[in-house]
């Protein structure tokens, strides 16, 4: 299988990519879950990589655990958002990783602030951070605070995402190499 290219050079593969409807669910018990996450690595053509990145859903079920159990994985990336309960939810994956002795490279918060366009100041619309409290009991760092943006959103829906240009990503891509 052949990954689809961004512009800028990145492969992706993904489930949705091979529906004929983008509105087709995708209802995959534990054993087609984990199926898919093999083969995805295995059966795609990727040539060298500097870094892969698995996008997974919340939680420590059978996607987790397949990713864990199939790819050769050097680290993981932890990502968060500000709310307690998504705190919560990864904290849960922290112990699953550490009783599996994945390392945890680092933690990432999304939606972490809104920026007011018209003021410059940040609006911490989810409540405060807990990204600090996750990186701590992973003993690792955080490495970035992403904001809400509104343009990326658009870009995002439009097929073009690569546009915008974030000091923000630009540092997380820095160190996501770094990592690799």
């Amino acid at each position: 299988m052949l990954p689809a290219t961004t512009k800028k050079g990145i492969k992706v593969v993904s489930a949705n990519l091979l529906l004929k409807e983008e509105d087709t669910p995708i209802v995959w018990r534990g054993p087609m879950i984990a199926g898919a996450i093999k083969q995805f690595w295995t059966d795609t053509l990727w040539g060298r990589l500097d870094t892969l990145l698995v996008d997974l859903p919340p939680g420590t079920a059978d996607a987790a655990i397949a990713v864990i159990q199939s790819l050769p994985l050097k680290g993981v990336i932890l990502v968060t958002t500000p709310q307690e309960l998504a705190a919560m939810v990864v904290r849960k994956a922290v112990y699953m990783l550490r009783d599996l002795k994945v390392p945890i490279l680092g933690v990432i918060e999304n939606m972490s602030y809104f920026r007011c366009p018209e003021t410059n100041h940040q609006h911490a619309i989810f409540g405060p951070s807990h990204a600090e409290e996750i990186a701590a009991a992973a003993g690792t760092t955080v490495w970035a605070h992403l904001p809400i943006n509104p343009e990326l959103a658009a870009l995002c829906d439009a097929g073009r995402a690569e546009d915008l240009d974030l000091p923000e990503l630009q540092v997380l891509s820095t160190r996501l190499v770094v990592a690799a």
